[in-house]
């Protein structure tokens, strides 16, 4: 086995820096250092339950970018030294028809995920990019472009393409009408993403003070979601609306502000909800959702940022202030994504 070091949960909303083991090499691996790992909600949720009593070992952190420093006798793409991006699927099953068609995310035996999830092949339980080495099969590796920082390039492996996902799979281009419903570490990537794909872009928001970001962003418009007349006036308006927003909410106004046969894509809450069957009747509306995406959506993604100069807007704070950054997302305080910088782990 191989040695590394990292953040590991000692209980809810406890880490410890430690020694973490990684697999030896196999044929198709690359052992990556891993440089910055943006911190997702995902996380702060794994951390808040976590028991080390009753639950398997926990190293969050599944969007990173690193540089390879070992290959696999198999590997053929990557060499030593290169730049690399990892997000939050590293295995699937290969075989099923989502596989198969490139939707590894949608994997009909669950894909394998970056951490928690379970090795298809040892059945040991898989731990994050809060470490400063990741052992990957290289056909969940993604050259980073050149044009990218690294870490402001990190969260695009989660937040980026779970917005990107939505924005392809619905067509999304020049004339499309979009609204980014929540602007946080999502729906900031959202806008940037509608914005160079051409559409007429429109942050709907309740925190009136983030006017100034949505111009910065690129978007054309902004409604106060809390003024009732603003969201009337909006009404059958969008062809696409990603709801982004994190937390239980009423669907009815963001749905009445969808245009006849556009979808409301779910992005932020992904809990159970109500809907009223007139609310998509009216207008032959549709309600979607999106998670993550396969090898190809992730690639291009990247590709696509590259070319339009897209990446996160990040607070970068050393591995060893991970708690700080943990506390200050769990009360929104940040602009928009943390990235820990784990130099500091060596």
């Amino acid at each position: 086995m191989r040695t590394t070091t990292g953040w590991q949960a000692t209980g809810p909303m406890a880490l410890r820096r430690t020694t973490l083991e990684r697999r030896d090499l196999r044929p198709d691996d690359i052992a990556v250092q891993v440089g910055h790992c943006g911190v997702c909600h995902t996380d702060l949720h794994a951390l808040r339950d976590h028991d080390q009593h009753t639950s398997a070992p926990l190293v969050p952190g599944h969007e990173f970018t690193g540089v390879v420093t070992a290959i696999g006798p198999e590997v053929s793409v990557f060499s030593v030294g290169d730049r690399v991006a990892v997000g939050n699927i590293v295995d699937s099953c290969g075989v099923c028809a989502m596989c198969e068609a490139g939707q590894e995310n949608f994997c009909h035996s669950f894909p394998t995920l970056t951490y928690g999830g379970t090795d298809r092949r040892d059945g040991s339980t898989t731990l994050g990019g809060y470490s400063r080495e990741y052992v990957v099969r290289d056909a969940f590796a993604y050259p980073l472009p050149s044009g990218l920082d690294p870490a402001a390039a990190a969260p695009l492996l989660c937040a980026g393409v779970t917005v990107w996902e939505p924005l392809r799979s619905l067509g999304v281009g020049p004339g499309s009408r979009v609204a980014v419903a929540g602007l946080g570490g999502l729906g900031h990537l959202a806008v940037k993403m509608a914005v160079a794909l051409g559409a007429t872009t429109t942050v709907i928001s309740r925190t009136r003070d983030k006017h100034r970001d949505a111009r910065r962003l690129g978007a054309h418009d902004l409604i106060d979601s809390t003024d009732t007349r603003q969201m009337a006036a909006a009404r059958d308006t969008f062809d696409v609306v990603l709801d982004t927003i994190p937390a239980a909410h009423d669907l009815a106004p963001y749905l009445r502000s969808v245009a006849m046969d556009g979808t409301l894509s779910l992005l932020g809450y992904l809990g159970p909800l109500t809907v009223e069957a007139m609310d998509l009747l009216v207008g032959r509306k549709k309600l979607s959702s999106a998670g993550s995406a396969g090898r190809p959506a992730t690639a291009e993604m990247l590709r696509f940022c590259a070319g339009n100069g897209i990446v996160a807007d990040v607070e970068v704070l050393p591995s060893a202030q991970v708690l700080t950054a943990l506390d200050r997302l769990r009360r929104d305080d940040v602009r928009y994504r943390f990235v820990l910088d784990l130099s500091d782990l060596d």
